[in-house]
Order: C-alpha cells, then sequence, then structure tokens
C-alpha cells in the first residue's frame, strides 16, 4: 500500500477557519471590555455622587444637632476634625525625613489654608506675622496601620524600650504630632516655612503661635527673681561682675586701661559651700547667654573719640557697630513675640482673701492626705499651692471683655481643683470671699 498523501490546501483551510474562530473571539472579548469599562464608570458615578449626598448629610446632621448634643459631643470628646490645611514640604517620603525640626533647620515647607475652613483664609493669619515661630498639630498620616502598643523603641535609644507618651513616637492612641516651625513669611493664606520636619501632604489641624513667655520654661515669670536668688550659688556679696555695661569691651585685648577690661570672676571653691554648688549650672547658663551677647558684634555705637583714633581694629568695627537698643539677650536672641504679650492692656490685679476664704482653704487638705474629715483635693498638694493658683489665676483677670468692661455684676465663680471659689473684682485688684467643697 502507498502511504497517504498530505493535501496543503486542506491544512490552508483547516488553519484559515482557526484564524477566523480566533478573530471573533478576540472581537467578543474587546467588546466585553468595553462593557466592563462602561459599567466600571457608571458605577464609579454613582459612588461619587452617593458620597457628595453622605457629605451633604453629614454637614445637615451637624447643623442640625441641638446645643445640648453638641455639647455632650464636646465633654466626651467625640468631635470630628477637619484639615485646615496640607504641608507641601521638601520631603516626599518618609525616608530621609529628619525627626525633629532642629536636625534641618534649612528644610522648606509651605501651608495653605483651606478655602472650605474659612470664607476668607487669610483673614484668619492677621497678626500671625508678629510671631518668629508657629506650633504646628497635624496627623501622622503615613503610619500604614492604627496599631500602637505602650512601650516603643526610639531610634536613638538603639533598642531599649521606653513608654510611648516619653517618646515622639508616630505610633500613639490618637495619631498626633506637634512641631516647632520658623515662620518665614506670610503670603495671603499660605505660610512659608522653614526647619520643618513634617512630610508632603500631611493634613495639619491646628496652628498655635509660640511664646516663649508661656511655652519655654525659663521664661515663665513666677517669681523668677526670687527662684533664681534660691538656686544661685552666690550671695549679693560674691555675686562675680560679669560685665560693667557702662565700659566698652577691651576689643585691642591689652589691658593698660580698667576701663577698657572685660572682667569676669569665677568663684573658688572657698565662696560657697558644697550646699550651693547645685546652682551652679543656673551660672553656667547665664555665663553661656552672657557670651553669646557679647560676641554680637559691637557692644555700642562708636564714640567721636573712637573715630579720631588709628587704630585698625577700631576702624575695622566702625562699618558694623550696633546700638545697646538693638542687642538681644537671652531668649529674646531666638525668638520673637507680638509686643502685646509682654505688655498686655489689661494690667494684672493685686489678688487677696478675706479672713474668712482664708480659713475655709486652709480646711482642705493634700491630695496625699488620708484625713476624711476634711476635704481634699485630688491633684493640689495643700492650700499653699492652692494660694499660688488662685493668684496667678485671678492676677490675669480671667473674665470676658463683656463681664470686664459691661457686665455690671463684679462677683465671679470658678472652680480649681475640688474647690469652688466666689471672688469679687474691684478696681485693680480681686478679693477671694468664699472657698467651698465642689458639690459631687
Amino acid at each position: 500500500m502507498s502511504p497517504p498523501v498530505c493535501s496543503c490546501a486542506e491544512q490552508v483551510r483547516k488553519l484559515t477557519q482557526q484564524a477566523s474562530v480566533m478573530r471573533r473571539e478576540i472581537k467578543n472579548l474587546r467588546q466585553q471590555m468595553d462593557g466592563a469599562i462602561r459599567a466600571h464608570k457608571k458605577q464609579m458615578s454613582s459612588l461619587q455622587s452617593m458620597l457628595t449626598d453622605c457629605k451633604h448629610e453629614d454637614k445637615l446632621q451637624s447643623v442640625s444637632k441641638s446645643p445640648s448634643e453638641i455639647k455632650q459631643l464636646l465633654e466626651q470628646g467625640r468631635i470630628q476634625t477637619v484639615p485646615i490645611g496640607y504641608i507641601s514640604s521638601c520631603f516626599a517620603v518618609k525616608n530621609g525625613t529628619p525627626r525633629q525640626p532642629t536636625i534641618c533647620s534649612s528644610s522648606r515647607a509651605s501651608l495653605k489654608i483651606e478655602p472650605s475652613v474659612f470664607n476668607n483664609p487669610e483673614h484668619s493669619l492677621v497678626g500671625l506675622e508678629q510671631y518668629s515661630h508657629i506650633w504646628i498639630i497635624f496627623l501622622f498620616h503615613k503610619n500604614g496601620q492604627m496599631n500602637y502598643k505602650a512601650k516603643v523603641k526610639p531610634p536613638r535609644l538603639n533598642g531599649q524600650r521606653v513608654g510611648v507618651y516619653s517618646t515622639r513616637s508616630p505610633h500613639r492612641p490618637n495619631a498626633l504630632g506637634l512641631t516647632l516651625a520658623k515662620l518665614e513669611g506670610i503670603t495671603g493664606d499660605t505660610l512659608h516655612l522653614s526647619g520643618i520636619d513634617i512630610i508632603a501632604g500631611t493634613p495639619v489641624l491646628d496652628i498655635k503661635p509660640y511664646i516663649p513667655d508661656y511655652d519655654s520654661p525659663k521664661t515663665r515669670r513666677d517669681d523668677t527673681n526670687s527662684e533664681y536668688r534660691q538656686t544661685s550659688p552666690f550671695t549679693d556679696s560674691q555675686m562675680p561682675q560679669v560685665m560693667d555695661l557702662d565700659e566698652e569691651p577691651n576689643i585691642s585685648g591689652t589691658s593698660s586701661e580698667p576701663s577698657s577690661v572685660l572682667r569676669v570672676c569665677p568663684a573658688g571653691p572657698s565662696d560657697f559651700s558644697q550646699s550651693e554648688r547645685s546652682g551652679s549650672s543656673d551660672v553656667t547658663d547665664v555665663l553661656a547667654e552672657v557670651k553669646n551677647y557679647v560676641k554680637q558684634q559691637q557692644l555700642f555705637t562708636e564714640s567721636p573719640k573712637d573715630k579720631q583714633t588709628d587704630s585698625p581694629e577700631r576702624n575695622s568695627l566702625s562699618t558694623n557697630h550696633l546700638s545697646s537698643s538693638s542687642l538681644k539677650f537671652g531668649c529674646e536672641d531666638y525668638s520673637t513675640i507680638a509686643a502685646w504679650v509682654r505688655a498686655p492692656p489689661v494690667s494684672n490685679l493685686d489678688v487677696r482673701f478675706t479672713a474668712n476664704a482664708e480659713k475655709e482653704l486652709k480646711e482642705f487638705v493634700s491630695c496625699n492626705s488620708t484625713d476624711r474629715t476634711k476635704p481634699k483635693f485630688q491633684f493640689l498638694k495643700g492650700p499653699e499651692e492652692a494660694v499660688a493658683a488662685i493668684k496667678g489665676i485671678l492676677s490675669a483677670d480671667p473674665r470676658s471683655v463683656y463681664r470686664r468692661t459691661r457686665c455690671q455684676d463684679r462677683l465671679f465663680f470658678f472652680t480649681l481643683d475640688t474647690a469652688d471659689i466666689t471672688c469679687w473684682f474691684g478696681d485693680g485688684f480681686a478679693e477671694v470671699v468664699r472657698v467651698k467643697p465642689m458639690q459631687s
């Protein structure tokens, strides 16, 4: 028998049929893809409209809530935060972003206030230009998860575990961050910042001005003079004469004239006892500030007598002299604040107690006391702390402008710890008339 002969025409026909079937399948797949794309677009449009409707409903519900419901939500801490803006930063991702703002003072960022927060966002920034630094409260939006632990491992501790609240870890029960930034300028509704440690796209919840008088412990003015005297290792007679401001510093380095010598007289071991050495760090801080003060070029303007001298040192300093009024000392060398912070239009009040109020206040016992027969503070450590707290509160006049200027009722009530306090305001003073335990 002869072998079967393969027909080429038959093979071509079969391949042609297969190609036709494949073309039809591809056409069907394309039609299905087009239909799926159209259905997807329709679904996305529907979802977008539903989300828009939900937002409107939420706004209507928030507006329609009664004042009592809003008050209850606030007291429970159940508030809905709304970002006031989003950071535009030189750091796009977490990697490479400094963990603290002081690490990279040259970093730059900007913050634009959202028009959805205020109708005129630029109005909310009026007066902020008087400050050099601001606090920024933001959200750690790149945590990736909402999990958190009571103990964390900060990078600088090299694996050592510490409590999360003793660190600035972003993984917290409420993923809120706080940073201090330098305010370079304001343009309309946009803040220009430097020394930032926030990545781009970070939601900002609030901003507040940095005021060293309130925010820095070193500049809080609660009897700072008496406190310094208690911690200083020197008595008045032993206090070193750091610098005579009526005399010129010794620019040329010679000591031929006593008036041109900068005298720093450190105390020896015999000048203070062992118990007084605990305050040596305070004097070190003061001397460091004086050193920085002296470094600010020439201390005083050049006198006519100095102009007549041919000393090259005098000539080199004559081009960049400063007046004593333009020099900055201490915290003022690093920050500026509005003038009204240190010189407010409302003066401090004198605070006094009636004999009855003093007697009632002395009835309170410390929070650590076990005496159950007397009223007890929950946080304060005794009547002395309560007196200091009351004086601090009332000396700043806690009343509103309306109550201060228009209301004829001069009585004022407030609660401090577990004490209900009644006082009244006179011209330049506030007097506490009653201190009673808070009713449970």
